[in-house]
């Protein structure tokens, strides 16, 4: 792993370390449509059963979601986000003994997740939500929280080289950033596979992550979410209940290139990959 290490500390007393070994983000859907398991974790008892087990099988984080983002999706209000998502955090981030985070693209949703006490944001519209301008990056400001920054555009066409146009992106999402008050610190940069891509270009991104490590002579810190996606699918002809094994390669992938925290659905499994590959990588 490269780049600084990161030190977070919570009033909770919750921590959470980037840059000395790999971070792994357990998903926990409460949707009902979610593309691979919604509908599986929608009542706060499952959701905590749920989350509990990927922390005893290794989750570093816990993030939770209440809107699908799967292809296709219609976005719901953030009235209807927040009414979904207040009951499973109210049960969850005082029984967790890790940090939450709250994946929304919406500021309202994140501020109130952040007024609960969710201690990370993720946002797949990386600060850029044509409706919302400036607003995430004032949230995350006001109560000093990292945020992961996700690129995504609408469509999947690149007039040139694609990661030009994702450093751009990058570029955009730290100066909004930056001039709402988010510390560098605290930004966290994700490659957004799976979002605004075709199935050949989510590859290349993966061959060429290194390059988004550094932005301006800067480190940032990288989240990969590559679990399940379709075009793992497309590569391997295989069904969402089949793309365990090639996501954890996708996954010791990126943690050669540089990426400190991985986003999965199966953990267990995935821990073990990123232990090994950490073991092998601090060798002297």
């Amino acid at each position: 792993m490269t780049g600084a290490v990161r030190e977070y500390r919570w009033a909770d007393g919750k921590t959470l370390s980037l840059g000395r070994r790999t971070q792994i983000m357990g998903i926990l859907n409460v949707t009902p449509d979610s593309f691979s398991d919604g509908g599986q974790w929608n009542t706060p008892e499952k959701a905590l059963a749920h989350a509990r087990q990927m922390v005893a099988e290794g989750a570093d984080i816990i993030d939770v979601g209440a809107e699908s983002s799967r292809p296709g999706f219609v976005p719901m209000s953030a009235e209807a986000e927040m009414e979904r998502l207040r009951p499973f955090l109210t049960v969850l981030i005082d029984a967790l003994e890790v940090p939450l985070s709250v994946d929304t693209f919406k500021a309202d949703t994140a501020a109130m997740a952040a007024e609960m006490g969710v201690h990370i944001l993720n946002d797949i519209w990386g600060l850029q939500y044509a409706p919302e301008p400036g607003r995430m990056a004032a949230v995350a400001a006001r109560y000093h929280r990292p945020v992961v920054v996700m690129h995504n555009q609408e469509g999947k066409e690149y007039a040139g080289d694609i990661i030009t146009a994702m450093r751009s992106f990058f570029r955009r999402s730290i100066d909004i950033a930056r001039t709402a008050g988010v510390s560098d610190a605290d930004i966290i940069l994700d490659p957004g596979i799976g979002f605004g891509k075709t199935p050949e270009a989510n590859l290349l991104v993966l061959k060429r992550l290194e390059e988004l490590q550094e932005i301006d002579g800067q480190q940032w810190p990288l989240l990969l979410g590559t679990s399940r996606k379709s075009f793992i699918g497309a590569a391997l002809d295989l069904p969402i209940t089949e793309r365990t094994e090639a996501t954890g390669a996708t996954c010791v992938w990126g943690i050669m290139k540089g990426c400190g925290i991985v986003r999965v659905h199966e953990v267990a499994s995935t821990a073990r990959m990123c232990r090994m590959i950490d073991k092998i990588l601090e060798a002297q």
